[in-house]
């Protein structure tokens, strides 16, 4: 060949140089051994020529193969080289025939589809036969053989319709017949929907489903494509050949609906109580928000009020029994009071209905109407007025130490007047009330109401406490206390402090005591100065617990304001008895404190709202009638509300029925 003589006249050429410098190099070494180590002028011009003529000698080789090799594309396929998937890479046109009437002989598409059902259309069913229209000629012919190398990377794919020949009408046929074209068969698409309310999830996007109804259009084009490149099988899902959903998980309208409903269950509430917590979320309030009839989310303020409701159930201790260790060492249960935490229930559900519609989470207390000096059993706390009215005794703690002990006088039993058993919170404490009641006006120095008009105060009219007196002279149901002792603990009380009345089996000792004196007590070096006095609430109803008791008509026993005490001596009673010769009460000088840790402030409890759990049932009608509610000592009628501002002077209460009087 005409290449082959290039090459042989190319040889010499290319040899000399190699030559050249063999001998060259052999000459150097030649001239070492002789001993010469003179360098030669010229030695360094002439490697830069050998080198020089070594790399043209290369790129002419390189030149002269890479055309050698170009030749041989004029009669075969460049590398990498597929038609109709077929692998034709340096294969003449005669070879890639072969290839093709060999692969539609036997020729099979297999069809994989969504369920992974598996299906096939073979060439006899659709008339699969190859017809050679020159294409494969002229594709070869469109070759450069110059750019093979080019071919050699990237490689080529073709596809001649014209040579891969087949029924159309066949092709339908076969597909229609197919298992996966049947509709009632298949699984239609479904479309993206917001699921209901997920646990800790909220309202979630649910994606769609593609299901298993082929298209038929996108069938056809895919199984053509196929079996035009003698494809031995396809995967239906792939090939995008199923109907899709409407509605997908991206559709912005559902993201926003979502978005919507999340609005109010993302928020998260932390109650705190104590130590306690309660954790409302989602998984909760989503029942709590509905449509209204134009589609509206709206929140169920009824369910956000059975929800505090509950919360009230669960940690509300007003009017609920209390365990209460004695100060003779003995737990008595106090079933009956009003004492203890209790939420403002229409407040507090006012206020979390508007937290859920702000769409922010946060932690808080609830809404209070009555606080308590701690959480938990004890909620009454350790500053508190301990009354035994079995042993008529009563102690006065101030953060745990023991301020005032002192005896009493009680409600009058034989009179239907006994002092009922219960928590309470001091209601008030006010100074220089007038005690009024039919018939009667007694005045004192120091008066703390606690259950609704039965109190603490002074008794300057009796000249002995304790023992058994209540039974038969007792009170109208306030506790009648020696002035000392009355002052002692109206200068470290403080109003919402709670007074607990109990009964103890066995601590009756029958034993009473004359009071110190009638002289005002010296207040304690230690104890805080007394507060202002505190506006009582304008109208006070009459204590449910004395409801019934028979009205007070005093007999010689109530003595006129600022009179002498004509109280007559009861036997073994009074100011003779030799009982008990000591003091009727000992004061302890109180610890300095910053004030009572009930949060309850110097004023009158408010009512409870009408929505508001009612107040425990009081005693049954044999307990006495409440004590009546201190009013200014003024020209006013008798029946007017007790005045905060009437420091200086008697304040004055009028109340229909039996009241606290003079003795009481």
């Amino acid at each position: 060949m005409r290449g082959d003589a290039v090459l042989e006249q190319a040889g010499p050429s290319w040899n000399g140089p190699y030559m050249e410098k063999e001998s060259m190099q052999s000459q150097m070494n030649d001239g070492k051994d002789a001993g010469e180590n003179k360098k030669s002028p010229g030695k360094g011009k002439k490697v830069a020529i050998t080198t020089a003529a070594v790399a043209c000698g290369l790129a002419v080789a390189a030149g002269g193969a890479y055309t050698y090799l170009s030749g041989q594309y004029k009669s075969v396929f460049f590398p990498n080289t597929v038609i109709n998937g077929l692998d034709a890479s340096g294969k003449t046109v005669a070879q890639v025939k072969e290839m093709i009437d060999s692969s539609m002989v036997a020729y099979t598409l297999e069809l994989e589809g969504r369920d992974g059902g598996k299906e096939e259309i073979n060439g006899g069913q659709i008339g699969l036969h190859p017809e050679y229209d020159g294409s494969l000629e002229n594709l070869l012919a469109s070759q450069e053989p110059m750019r093979w190398g080019l071919h050699f990377i990237e490689g080529a794919s073709h596809t001649i319709e014209t040579m891969v020949v087949y029924d159309r009408d066949k092709l339908q046929d076969a597909i229609d017949g197919l298992d996966c074209m049947d509709r009632d068969k298949a699984q239609p698409p479904a479309d993206a929907y917001l699921s209901e309310y997920q646990p800790g999830q909220g309202f979630v996007v649910m994606p769609e489903q593609p299901g298993t109804v082929v298209d038929p259009e996108k069938m056809m084009e895919a199984v053509s494509d196929a079996i035009l490149n003698l494809q031995d099988g396809i995967s239906l899902a792939e090939k995008d050949v199923y109907e899709k959903a409407k509605i997908t998980s991206k559709d912005p309208k559902l993201q926003e609906e979502a978005k919507r409903w999340n609005y109010y269950t993302d928020v998260t509430v932390k109650y705190h109580f104590g130590d306690q917590e309660e954790v409302l979320d989602g998984d909760t309030t989503h029942t709590w928000v509905k449509e209204d009839g134009e589609g509206n989310l709206v929140l169920d303020e009824e369910k956000v009020a059975e929800y505090v409701a509950k919360l009230a159930e669960t940690y509300d201790t007003a009017s609920k029994p209390k365990n209460f260790k004695t100060s003779y060492g003995d737990m008595v249960t106090i079933n009956k009071g009003t004492y203890g935490w209790r939420i403002n229930q229409s407040a507090e559900a006012a206020a979390l209905s508007e937290i859920i519609r702000s769409g922010v989470s946060q932690e808080r207390e609830p809404v209070y109407s009555q606080t308590a000096a701690s959480r938990g059993e004890t909620d009454y706390g350790d500053t508190y007025v301990e009354i035994n009215l079995t042993a008529q005794h009563l102690y006065f703690y101030v953060n745990g130490a023991l301020v005032v002990e002192s005896d009493f006088v009680s409600g009058n039993e034989a009179r239907g007047f006994t002092t009922p058993a219960g928590v309470y919170p001091l209601t008030y404490k006010q100074r220089n009330a007038v005690l009024r009641g039919p018939g009667y006006a007694s005045p004192v120095s120091f008066w703390m109401p606690f259950n609704g008009g039965i109190g603490l105060h002074d008794a300057s009219w009796r000249g002995a406490f304790g023992g058994r007196i209540y039974k038969t002279n007792g009170s109208h149901g306030c506790i009648n206390l020696p002035r000392s002792a009355a002052q002692s603990i109206f200068e470290s009380i403080s109003a919402g402090d709670p007074v607990l009345c109990y009964r103890l089996d066995g601590t009756d000792n029958g034993k009473t005591s004359a009071p110190k004196s009638n002289a005002p007590a010296a207040v304690p070096a230690a104890a805080p100065p007394a507060p202002a006095p505190v506006q009582p609430e304008p109208t006070i109803a009459a204590n449910p617990e004395g409801e019934g008791a028979p009205a007070e008509t005093p007999v010689g026993e109530t003595p006129a304001e600022g009179g002498e005490n004509t109280q007559p001596a009861i036997p073994g009673e009074g100011s003779g008895s030799t009982e008990n010769p000591g003091p009727a009460y000992s004061v302890t000088e109180p610890p300095q404190t910053d004030g009572p840790a009930n949060m309850v402030p110097e004023t009158p409890a408010p009512a409870p709202e009408a929505q508001e759990p009612a107040p425990e049932a009081q005693p049954e009608p044999q307990e006495p009638a409440p004590e009546v509610q201190p009013e200014p000592q003024e020209p006013a009628p008798e029946t007017a509300a007790a005045s905060p501002e009437n420091h200086g002077g008697d304040a004055q209460v009028s109340l229909e029925g039996p009241g606290e009087g003079a003795g009481q």
